[in-house]
């Protein structure tokens, strides 16, 4: 399942009308939206060019012009579900993009003062774990968790279905944050990135050690209701641990995942109200490391893939 959005967030002003989920809403052609692109695009995901989506949200200065959906194969932490038709009310898994949400909320407790900085040492926050503070872990920062730059040794290339792929292991594990913690450690941090799910698993702990709440309670008063976000699950990562799985258990409509989109376009203010500090997410939205993975080589910023994107004037690097 994949859940497709794309945001054009250009200078043009457009008239708009505000709806109840409050997103403001205008029009293709008070837009200057190319309709016949815009056709050519629906008829490819008709026929498969693209496969599988889901649905397909255009926003033109923090206007959404453009909605549609499509009826598609869908699972829940992959157990199939079919062929579901979709609509602007449906959940979707949205996956590892659970993981910006996750380091959304680490720049909110950063502007509520209740993280002091992102160089702060990892194990700080975990006493319980003081003997794995020895060695490279000791230099392991809040940063290196952010930017997939742990050192610490991970294994996602294998399926999901593989119970020896790291992420599954983790889930299924009874205290996940020491799974993460215990695994030795191969690089120096911040020096090689890798992709880990364990890591974000690692930061959601630490949302709870300085707020008392699980990342879902605290996204939930932070983030989904300023930004009018009601309905919406966080998957658990399993009966051994109960604990909302971090990495990639969250499921929203295709609109409330847009506001993520529009809150990072507006420098995290939304509606007039400033629910991540600005410096955030220049700092998130930029690359931090380069990396390779699907689609070739390009950066990683905080919890956030970020790609060399083509237009008409040409390549815009990445980050």
């Amino acid at each position: 399942m994949r859940v497709f959005f794309l945001c054009l967030l250009l200078a043009m002003k457009i008239h708009a009308q505000q709806n109840a989920d409050g997103i403001l809403v205008g029009s293709m052609h008070s837009g200057g939206i190319d309709s016949l692109s815009i056709q050519r695009i629906e008829a490819e995901i008709q026929n498969g060019t693209y496969p599988n989506i889901h649905s397909l949200l255009i926003a033109r200065h923090n206007n959404l012009v453009y909605e549609h959906y499509w009826p598609g194969k869908d699972e829940i932490l992959g157990n199939d579900l079919g062929i579901v038709t979709h609509d602007r009310d449906s959940l979707h898994d949205i996956r590892s993009v659970t993981k910006s949400f996750v380091a959304t909320c680490i720049g909110i407790a950063l502007g509520q003062g209740r993280i002091k900085s992102i160089d702060q040492k990892v194990l700080s926050f975990f006493p319980e774990y003081a003997q794995l503070d020895t060695g490279m872990k000791s230099s392991l920062t809040i940063r290196h968790l952010l930017t997939m730059s742990s050192g610490l040794e991970w294994n996602e290339n294998l399926p999901y279905s593989d119970p020896r792929n790291s992420e599954i292991s983790m889930d299924k594990s009874i205290d996940p944050v020491g799974y993460v913690l215990k695994q030795p450690i191969n690089h120096k941090p911040g020096t090689v990135w890798d992709y880990n799910g364990g890591n974000t698993q690692v930061l959601a702990a630490i949302v709870k050690k300085v707020s008392g709440k699980e990342i879902d309670a605290f996204a939930r008063e932070y983030l989904f209701e300023p930004l009018g976000i009601s309905r919406w699950q966080w998957l658990r990562s399993s009966d051994a641990n109960q604990l909302p799985a971090a990495a990639s258990g969250l499921r929203l409509c295709s609109r409330d995942l847009l506001k993520l989109g529009l809150l990072y376009n507006n420098r995290g203010a939304w509606k007039g109200k400033q629910l991540v500090p600005a410096w955030w997410v220049d700092s998130a939205s930029r690359s931090s490391i380069e990396r390779s993975g699907p689609g070739g080589s390009g950066g990683y910023g905080y919890q956030f893939w970020i790609f060399p994107v083509m237009t008409k004037q040409g390549l815009i690097p990445g980050g």
